[in-house]
């Protein structure tokens, strides 16, 4: 049974300028032990995919309008504030992408760090502080024990974004929604923290659920992708499979516009056009108007996700009925 499972998530934000469907019927599983890689442009849909899961849709303007998740029997889109507070921060945590905005200015950064273990844990605070030094530690701080008594704003962004991670980290969590965790690292750090995250999943059998655009990172990561857009998922396929044989022309496009992959001195591959305006009905293929084999049956055909092969599903029209 997987650890969680998520069914067609509708996410909306209910604007002056009209209902934006962020997340527009999502679905996906993880198991234990298993990395499953989440990746698009900006404005897809990965990130409030995973606020929704926990519970962090700001309301109004925003509403999970359908869909369940379930994590280990309970549905955390329905349960209970208190049945929350007793999972969220313990069995699942999350990393988020811009930590100058998630770290309290007005308390240390100690006090932030060790705030889920006096939550969630029966230890004093005195033992509560021995670990936070030692993730601290971990997460590759110099001097941990005198800067965990420091201030967010006396800290680097890379600084700032390792006392992210090491919060979520601190209790342990089953899951792990890791949002763009090492946007403001640098290559070394990125993988030391890479590092850490998969050292952590082998001795806690932790999930984890990877968002981001980088599919470098996800080449080396992830057991499993979902690529979406517009609020869909429009294919999903072993990490191995993914990268070898994309169908969706939105997947290849994105592996196109890797530059490591493009020959030197060549013009870099740029997708052209902007991403759909998600206040407005898409009947069809919400990538239709950017792609280069799109048809006008592709605009205004439902197209839905098909397994074309055991583990691989994609969500092209044009695809699905052989003709690319």
């Amino acid at each position: 049974m997987p650890l969680l499972t998520v069914t067609d998530l509708r996410t909306h934000f209910h604007t002056r300028n009209g209902v934006y469907r962020a997340v527009d019927g999502v679905s996906f599983t993880i198991e234990r032990g298993e990395t499953l890689g989440i990746v698009g442009e900006s404005g897809s849909g990965k990130s409030v995919t995973g606020y929704s899961l926990m519970g962090l849709v700001p309301t109004p303007p925003g509403r999970i309008e359908g869909g369940t998740a379930v994590f280990d029997g309970v549905d955390l889109l329905h349960c209970t504030p208190a049945e929350a507070r007793a999972i969220r921060g313990k069995r699942v945590a999350m990393i988020f992408q811009d930590p100058m905005t998630s770290l309290n200015p007005y308390l240390r950064i100690a006090d932030q760090l060790i705030e889920p273990l006096l939550i969630h844990q029966d230890i004093g605070r005195a033992e509560a502080l021995r670990r936070g030094l030692e993730m601290l530690v971990a997460v590759g701080i110099n001097d941990a024990a005198r800067r965990m008594h420091l201030y967010p704003h006396e800290f680097s962004g890379g600084m700032r974004q390792r006392v992210m991670i090491a919060m979520a980290l601190i209790t342990r969590p089953e899951l792990l929604i890791a949002d763009e965790p090492t946007t403001a690292l640098d290559v070394t750090v990125q993988a030391q923290i890479l590092e850490l995250i998969q050292k952590l999943q082998r001795e806690l059998g932790m999930a984890v659920i990877f968002i981001t655009h980088d599919l470098g990172v996800i080449s080396g990561l992830c057991d499993r992708v979902q690529v979406m857009y517009a609020g869909r998922i429009v294919e999903t396929a072993d990490t191995r499979t993914l990268f070898k044989a994309p169908r969706h022309p939105y997947t290849r496009a994105l592996q196109r516009s890797i530059p490591s992959l493009q020959q030197k001195g060549a013009e870099l591959y740029t997708i052209q056009g902007m991403p759909p305006d998600l206040s407005k009905p898409l009947p069809g293929c919400p990538f239709a108007a950017r792609c280069e084999f799109a048809l006008p049956k592709c605009v205004e055909t439902p197209v839905h996700l098909r397994e074309e092969v055991p583990g691989h599903s994609h969500a092209c029209l044009r695809a699905q009925l052989g003709e690319i």
